[in-house]
């Protein structure tokens, strides 16, 4: 986990700073900085996705609540296959809590689980986005100094 170490570093450098490291040093910052940059993207990306998996799950929660018991409907199995049901119980409902999981629940259980979960992923979604736009700031910055010294070594040559 030698990345995490350099995080906290790399976080902390400053322009002025740069100045000071060797060629090979700048190149492997910007490289680190942009790795991390790439990777907290990816996990924005993931958080999106949950969040969006969220309220989706949250709408399909708003809608059961107000059929009546009884009520015929087309039951999901996959993405693009319905069979036909009926409404037994409205008021419990089953919370995939992830792993293959589920635990049962009364409907507004339901519905503060994922309110609770969608806090949590913007929350999540917020400190990775001003982390990723540290990353790349310090990214621009190696490349911006990296640039002036492979100017300034070529002209001096």
């Amino acid at each position: 986990m030698a990345s995490h170490g350099s995080t906290g570093a790399g976080a902390a450098i400053r322009a002025s700073d740069m100045e000071k490291l060797s060629l090979e040093q700048l190149r492997s910052l910007k490289e680190q900085s942009d790795l991390e940059v790439n990777l907290l993207q990816d996990s924005l990306t993931k958080i999106r996705n949950a969040a969006a998996r969220l309220e989706v799950a949250a709408a399909a929660l708003h809608d059961l609540s107000l059929r009546p018991q009884g009520k015929k409907l087309l039951v999901p199995l996959t993405a693009s296959l319905y069979v036909p049901g009926t409404l037994d119980d409205s008021e419990k409902v089953l919370v995939d809590v992830g792993t293959g999981y589920f635990i049962e629940k009364t409907m507004a259980e339901g519905k503060d689980y994922c309110e609770r979960k969608l806090s949590l992923l913007k929350s999540n979604h917020d400190e990775l986005t001003d982390m990723a736009t540290k990353k790349k700031h310090i990214a621009d910055e190696a490349g911006i100094v990296l640039q002036g010294k492979l100017r300034q070594t070529s002209t001096s040559t």
